[in-house]
C-alpha cells in the first residue's frame, strides 16, 4: 500500500501561510482567502481539507475559522465571543478575590478581558498584563495602575511574549496571578505554545497568590505543552457547567475547587495560604 506523498516545500510554505492569516482573523471568507494567498481556487480548497483534516481549522459555508488544536491556539478576536455567559460567570467569581490596593497580573486569555471590566469596581489596583485586549480595557479606567509588559507582538494572541516580556514580569512581585490555559488534561493545564507557556509560568512565578479559571470546555480538549498541575493554583474556578466528574479529578489532586454561580463549600478561612 502506497504511503501518502508528503506535501512538498512549497505546498507546506503556503498552508503555514494560510494558517497564519485564520488563525489571525478568526474567520475569513474563502474567496478572500484565495485573493490573499494568490493561488487557484482549487488549491486553497484542497490546501484547507488538508489543515481541516488536521484540526487547524474548520469550513463553512464559504467561510473558514480557526480552530483550537493540539498546536495552535484561535486568534484572540475569534475566542473572544466564544463562550461568553461562562466567562462572564468566571469573571464575576474571580473578581470577589481581589481586594482594593493589591496588584494582579492577567495573561491572554479572553476571559481577563471580562474581568478587566469588572475590576474598576475594586480600584485601587495595580495591573499588569501582557494582553492588549486587557490593556484596552483598563488604559482609561479611574483607580487603575496598569503596566503593559512588551516584547514580542504575536497578532493571533494580541499579546506579547519573548525575552523582554519574561525579563520584565521575572522582576516583578504581584499578590495575585489570574490566568486560563486552552486545556486540563488528567488534571494537567497545558497550553499549544512553548512561548506562551514559559509566560505564564513567569506570571505565575512573579504571585504571590494563583487562581485558575477555566470553563468546561477546557476539560475537553487536548494541548501539547504542560504548563502546571491543577494542585500549583490556591484556587481552581470552573463554571456551573462544569461536570461533577472533572470537579471530583481536580479534587483528587489537591486543588481547591469553587464553581461559579454556585454557593462557595469552602470557607475563606480553610484556603490555602498564599506563597512567600
Amino acid at each position: 500500500m502506497m504511503s501518502a506523498r508528503r506535501p512538498s516545500e512549497k505546498q507546506q510554505d503556503r498552508r503555514r501561510k494560510i494558517t497564519e492569516l485564520v488563525m489571525a482573523e478568526g474567520t475569513l471568507r474563502i474567496d478572500d482567502l484565495v485573493t490573499t494567498i494568490g493561488a487557484s481556487a482549487m488549491t486553497v480548497y484542497r490546501d484547507l481539507a488538508d489543515l481541516e483534516s488536521q484540526g487547524l481549522v474548520h469550513r463553512n459555508r464559504g467561510n473558514v475559522s480557526a480552530a483550537s488544536s493540539l498546536l495552535y491556539e484561535a486568534a484572540s478576536e475569534f475566542r473572544l465571543p466564544q463562550n461568553k455567559a461562562e466567562k462572564e460567570e468566571l469573571a464575576r467569581a474571580a473578581a470577589e478575590l481581589v481586594e482594593p490596593g493589591q496588584a494582579l497580573v492577567l495573561d491572554d486569555s479572553t476571559t481577563g478581558v471580562y474581568l478587566a471590566r469588572l475590576l474598576p469596581e475594586r480600584a485601587p489596583l495595580t495591573v499588569v498584563t501582557n494582553h492588549r485586549g486587557v490593556f484596552d480595557e483598563l488604559r482609561n479606567a479611574p483607580g487603575i495602575s496598569l503596566i503593559c509588559v512588551g516584547g514580542d507582538y504575536l497578532p493571533w494572541a494580541d499579546a506579547f511574549v519573548g525575552g523582554m516580556a519574561l525579563d520584565a514580569l521575572r522582576n516583578l512581585r504581584v499578590d495575585l496571578a489570574i490566568m486560563s490555559v486552552s486545556a486540563v488534561t488528567d488534571g494537567i493545564c497545558c497550553y499549544p505554545q512553548q512561548e506562551m507557556v514559559q509566560i505564564k509560568k513567569a506570571m505565575l512565578a512573579s504571585a504571590q497568590r494563583r487562581v485558575l479559571y477555566v470553563d468546561h470546555t477546557k476539560f475537553r480538549r487536548r494541548a501539547l505543552h504542560a504548563v502546571v498541575p491543577v494542585e500549583d493554583f490556591d484556587i481552581v474556578i470552573v463554571d456551573s457547567k462544569t461536570d461533577s466528574a472533572d470537579i471530583e479529578v481536580l479534587r483528587d489532586r489537591g486543588a481547591l475547587v469553587e464553581q461559579a454561580g454556585r454557593t462557595r463549600g469552602v470557607a475563606a478561612g480553610t484556603q490555602r495560604a498564599g506563597r512567600a
